[in-house]
């Protein structure tokens, strides 16, 4: 039975291997063709065809970490449906591999898939996107999201804060920063404006070329804006270098830890985190989707084939593992505006699709 265990293993890891390393290609291309309208544009050092090929070969952890579910349940489905076609299967059957059996032995190869999916996206692909938007940052002179930039809020006191910062240049330094404050009654208490800033050592920002307004006793008659213009003001705040980056770089490109720390951040602050909830709550659920594609795959090894119709079957496991995609990112942005449970909405893709497994496992398998 360990011989045939291997034997399952080793054609799975094949099959996986190949189906992985062709869709890598295929979204290695698609980034190439977008990123090279980037090329040639002006920055600190110019942004060429070479930067271009090592920001895309850098995303490859983050597709692989996106992909390996859909992957894995492509490569097992055609290999249990080939060892099905030529009757392979038929002769495990009749060694004494049993239902329960298979399913332990596809389980396993899932759990090694689990361990690899985690180990991708919470330690390989953050390090790798960080990179990646450095080299942007370098030599296209900035990293920005939106229009405005990141937001944060952070309360001292009785005083609340809110912080724009529009840019980070390559040195990891920010642009256009905006310090917002108010009171403990919510009035505007001052404003501060400073055209670039640097993280200070420890807990707190140097800003540079600072234009500060206060704005005292504004509900008196005697209310005045006091203004003031310094080189230099160091603003004491908690919020760090990694807080920052983490409102620029879309949430499923950071690790656990990091989205486990900025929802607290965004907790104590009174800051919605729903986002960052749901996000941390697929990265947890994520990698166990494997489990759920090798169980998808095992009632195909149940089946009978006709010469050339195992095609048809590696189709459907295709559109299967897109469909899977599709809802898990479906159920990401209903559960963001419709404020659901951020568990169970990350949880419900692999929940529904693992019900299916296992009714198909049921009625084709033990039934039949």
């Amino acid at each position: 039975m360990k011989l045939l265990r291997r034997f399952i293993h080793r054609e799975a890891l094949l099959a996986v291997g190949f189906v992985t390393l062709g869709f890598l290609a295929l979204f290695f291309f698609f980034d190439l063709i977008d990123e090279l309208r980037l090329v040639g544009r002006t920055g600190p050092d110019g942004y060429q065809l070479s930067h271009a090929l090592l920001f895309v070969s850098l995303s490859i952890p983050s597709h692989l970490y996106e992909l390996l579910p859909i992957t894995v349940l492509i490569g097992t489905i055609f290999v249990m449906a080939r060892l099905a076609q030529s009757s392979e299967f038929t002769i495990m059957r009749t060694s004494g591999m049993g239902p329960w059996q298979a399913l332990r032995t596809l389980l396993a190869l899932g759990g090694l898939f689990v361990l690899l999916t985690f180990a991708v996206g919470d330690y390989i692909a953050p390090l790798t996107e960080r990179a990646a938007q450095l080299i942007k940052v370098r030599h296209l002179g900035r990293l920005t999201s939106g229009a405005t930039g990141a937001w944060l809020k952070e309360r001292q006191q009785d005083h609340s804060f809110a912080v724009n910062v529009r840019a980070l240049t390559p040195d990891g330094g920010m642009l256009d920063v905006r310090i917002f404050e108010f009171d403990e009654k919510g009035r505007p208490a001052s404003q501060t404006h400073s055209a670039t800033g640097r993280f200070a050592l420890p807990g707190g920002w140097e800003l540079q070329q600072v234009r500060r307004s206060s704005f005292l006793q504004p509900d008196s008659e005697k209310a005045r804006v006091d203004q003031l213009q310094v080189p230099t003001l160091l603003w004491p705040t908690r919020i760090s270098a990694d807080m920052v980056a983490a409102s620029l770089i879309k949430p499923d490109r950071m690790a656990t830890f990091d989205l486990f720390q900025y929802i607290r951040h965004l907790d104590s602050n009174g800051q919605s985190a729903q986002r960052y909830e749901i996000e941390f709550w697929r990265k947890v659920f994520y990698p166990l989707s494997c489990l759920v594609m090798v169980v998808l795959a095992l009632p195909f090894a149940y089946l009978h084939f006709r010469a050339g119709g195992i095609a048809g079957y590696v189709f459907g496991g295709v559109m299967a593992g897109i469909s899977f995609f599709l809802l898990n990112n479906v159920f990401g942005y209903a559960g963001n505006l419709q404020n659901w449970s951020p568990w169970l909405t990350a949880a419900a893709p692999g929940l529904i699709y693992s019900l299916l497994s296992l009714a198909a496992f049921g009625w084709l398998v033990l039934r039949r």
